[in-house]
């Protein structure tokens, strides 16, 4: 460990350990503080998913962030097994997107108008076309978009590989919790700018600025720190079955719900929206939520067998966009989380902005709708 450094991030989920990364691509040093282990919590559990065009306020102010993620995963999915030999599981799968009532068939064709503008490659399939394309998906469903423009990632799979990467261009990895972060002692500096971090025995890691990217316990270390960037705990669970038949070669979707064969050769299943605090433990009412979904938009895996259920945590904000930018009342200190439920989507693209801003170079565009001031 070293005694100083230019940048001390905290959290070691795909935000952090992204945006340390390209810090060192920059030339500076840097260390990522995790509490746990890289890729614990959310960023590790999540389904994977890379749907650019749809989800929580696209078309709105995520439509650019999310194409950019979506563009930095297509190159991230050749550099990462070239550099470190991780297979990441990257691959183009399309999706259909269900639609079981009138009310649904309008609003899918009306987003489906929407991404046809965007270039997307996205087509709308009536029942006769829905059940050639997928035989097993229920009779109720009146139709669907077809989306090619999609992709999937094993998320666990693709951190390791980012961190390998990461720590071969110099970047420190430390398994310790932050408990805070210091200012400058300097008799008559009042700039509020933070010079290290305090880990949970006492010490105190020099460092010419912080990233904050602790997904929902961001909040906690903004208030040790006197501010606050409006971001709490939003629990999802996640089913893996064994499943008979072939291997589902669409994603399936429906009213958040999800269904898809990964390559581990199960059927994933999700996934709840839970308000419920800081709680990563499995339940009984979330798995039968999931497979009440599951079961509506493909009825043949009533016979599936439960392999596992996961939980996690996922940082989402009062307004439900991320929380990019200076933290309030401090100088050098970024924060950057927030994604919810789009994390491995937004992140590649979230630590991009983050550090072009914590370098005084953001990139082009209005990102005040990210800003932590929002909650001052």
């Amino acid at each position: 460990m070293a005694s100083s450094y230019d940048t001390v991030v905290i959290g070691g989920g795909i935000v952090g350990i992204a945006a340390a990364r390209l810090l060192a691509q920059k030339g500076l040093s840097c260390v990522v503080l995790e509490k746990d282990s890289v890729g614990s919590h959310a960023s590790g559990f999540a389904y994977g998913g890379l749907h650019p065009y749809s989800g929580s306020d696209i078309p709105g102010h995520l439509t650019g962030m999310a194409r950019k993620g979506f563009e930095l995963h297509q190159e991230l999915a050749v550099e990462l097994p070239g550099a470190t030999g991780v297979d990441t599981e990257y691959r183009r799968k399309s999706t259909l997107s269900l639609a079981f009532t009138e009310q649904q068939v309008q609003a899918q064709r009306e987003h489906l108008a929407w991404m046809q503008t965007q270039n997307a490659d996205a087509e709308w399939l009536d029942g006769d076309g829905l059940r050639a394309a997928e035989p097993r998906v229920s009779p109720q469903a009146l139709g669907a978009v077809l989306n090619a423009s999609t992709a999937e990632v094993e998320p666990y799979k693709f951190l390791l590989a980012l961190a390998q990467n990461a720590e071969s261009l110099g970047v420190e990895i430390l398994n310790r919790t932050a408990t805070g972060m210091t200012r400058s002692a300097i008799p008559g500096d009042e700039s509020n700018r933070a010079t290290g971090v305090t880990l949970d025995n006492g010490d105190v890691l020099a460092c010419g600025s912080v990233l904050l990217a602790a997904g929902p316990w961001t909040e906690a270390l903004a208030k040790s720190s006197g501010a606050s960037v409006g971001i709490r705990p939003l629990k999802g669970q996640i089913l893996r079955l064994d499943a008979p038949g072939e291997p589902y070669e669409l994603s399936v979707g429906w009213s958040g719900n999800y269904v898809t064969s990964k390559p581990d050769g199960l059927v994933w299943a999700g996934t709840t929206e839970e308000d419920i605090g800081f709680d990563e433990t499995t339940t009984p009412q979330a798995r039968d939520t999931v497979m009440e979904g599951l079961l509506k938009m493909l009825p043949g895996l009533a016979d599936a067998r439960l392999v596992k259920q996961t939980a996690c945590l996922r940082p989402i904000s009062v307004d439900g966009l991320p929380v990019i930018g200076a933290l309030p009342g401090w100088e050098g200190v970024t924060v950057c989380t927030g994604a919810g439920r789009k994390g491995i989507l937004l992140g590649p693209a979230m630590a991009e902005m983050a550090v072009g801003m914590a370098l005084g170079s953001p990139p082009p565009g209005d990102h005040t709708a990210f800003s932590p001031d929002r909650f001052a």
